[in-house]
């Protein structure tokens, strides 16, 4: 037997190894529940992902087992992490020459994915859910875009005619003045750009593939057209097809109000995008959070379209841009009882991160959905009255159990006139993720719940 069939016999050995490898993974990866396709199941069991974290892209961090055992300590299991170099102290994907101070496209830089690479592993050890975001929009603009090495005058590669690259852009990502996402077929068709995009694409898929806990998002808050996003999503789906692996993609757009038709292109598209992201829906607040929200799952709903909605980055903190830290603790619940998927703190000082208070209602919303029915119950805020806005939400499996969530103290009305018998009312502290001992309520035709101070509370009342 010569030299070049045994190698051609070890190639087709090593291939059928990795595919049995990437089968085994995909027996096991996160997918879209079958009982309840409004949410994830994880190794064969549905599963709410709820957490938090002290920056977008974790995998460049440097105490990254501890920050993720002290998210699973709380009970979280979900994060988000962007491609992103733009911090001191974090790597770009490429190898620089030192000699000439300038990136090769065609080199990598191996501390980079080893960190990548690192990362995926830890968080699979810990059963955490990663949402990975391929492009890091404001990497691409303004002071991050003059050192990145996809800048021409960065990299060895190609000059700034050949791949029509402005080498200054000191607009925000709006305006979308970076070609940079115009290059794919069906817009610039720039052939020798795109090269380099499917080499770093691939690059990150030759490792996120071998793990089944990757969720995907094309970008960070993008404004460009929706041809983009099509692209790299039937691309990143047809690769992981090609070794036995489902994944799961969807987009985030940059305007806060959903309704804007921008975000149809993932609602009314299931084809392209398997589930939907709608972190802006945190730039509201109170009773508009709610109802926007709830409208979104709604209308997946009608169009016979239900799938996983996330909330990947909820905002709100004390000194931040985006509402204050009760608006974003509020977020964070009202999310999870409306129905979300998914919800994440978003980094400090944007958000909570993973400091005490949001430590505290993860464990919380962890041990909410733990002693109920949840991915049974629905919002039933129509069973409240005595309510005003953003007074208190009902999460509810009618004639069971009922989570009635207060954001500030306060006293509503349950109708509970068709049961008979006794309840058992139990108070959640949220903010101390701690539990009053149950009582036993006697059923009346209405039943009046005080909240036992002026925090925020869940009363989880339960018919016996």
């Amino acid at each position: 037997m010569n030299k070049l069939v045994i190698k051609s016999l070890v190639y087709m050995f090593l291939g059928i190894i990795m595919l049995i490898s990437h089968q085994a993974v995909a027996q096991t990866a996160i997918e879209i529940s079958p009982d309840y396709p409004q949410y994830w199941s994880y190794q064969g069991e549905p599963v709410l992902l709820l957490g938090g974290s002290v920056e977008d892209n974790l995998f460049q961090i440097p105490n990254l087992e501890d920050h993720l055992d002290l998210l699973s300590s709380v009970g979280g299991n979900y994060v988000r992490n962007t491609m992103s170099s733009r911090d001191p102290g974090d790597l770009w994907p490429f190898y620089f020459d030192e000699e000439s101070k300038l990136y090769d496209l065609e080199k990598w830089n191996q501390e980079y994915w080893q960190r990548f690479e690192n990362f995926l592993e830890q968080t699979s050890r810990r059963n955490i859910i990663v949402q990975i975001e391929f492009w890091a929009t404001f990497d691409f603009y303004r002071d991050i875009w003059d050192r990145n090495p996809f800048n021409s005058k960065n990299n060895s590669n190609y000059d700034a005619d050949r791949v029509d690259l402005p080498e200054e852009i000191p607009t925000h990502p709006i305006f979308t003045d970076n070609p940079f996402f115009w290059s794919i077929p069906k817009q610039n068709n720039n052939m020798r750009l795109l090269w380099f995009q499917q080499k770093f694409v691939d690059k990150l898929l030759s490792y996120s593939l071998n793990y089944g806990n990757v969720l995907y998002c094309i970008d960070n808050e993008t404004s460009v057209t929706a041809l983009w996003g099509q692209f790299w999503s039937e691309y990143i789906k047809k690769k992981a097809l090609e070794v036995g692996h489902k994944v799961f993609v969807t987009e985030m757009w940059d305007p806060w109000d959903l309704d804007h038709v921008s975000h149809r292109e993932t609602f009314d598209h299931p084809e392209t995008y398997d589930f939907v992201e709608i972190s802006q829906n945190n730039h509201q607040k109170g009773q508009q959070h709610w109802d926007n929200g709830l409208r979104q799952i709604e209308r997946l709903s009608n169009m016979g379209y239900l799938r996983p909605v996330t909330n990947v980055k909820t905002y709100g903190n004390d000194g931040g841009r985006h509402g204050s830290t009760q608006n974003g603790l509020e977020r964070f619940v009202r999310s999870v009882l409306f129905g979300s998927a998914a919800v994440r703190f978003h980094r400090p000082n944007s958000g909570q991160g993973l400091g005490e208070k949001a430590q505290a209602f993860i464990k919380s919303m962890r041990q909410l959905s733990d002693r109920m029915d949840f991915f049974n119950a629905q919002p039933r805020n129509d069973l409240l009255t005595d309510r005003v806005d953003n007074e208190a939400y009902c999460r509810a499996v009618e004639g069971k159990s009922y989570a009635i969530y207060f954001t500030a103290g306060g006293e509503v009305t349950l109708d509970t006139s068709e049961y008979s018998g006794s309840l058992e009312l139990t108070w959640l502290d949220i903010m101390n993720a701690q539990w009053s001992a149950g009582k036993k309520v006697d059923v009346s035709e209405k039943l009046v719940i005080k909240a036992p101070g002026e925090g925020q509370f869940v009363a989880l009342i339960k018919i016996n």
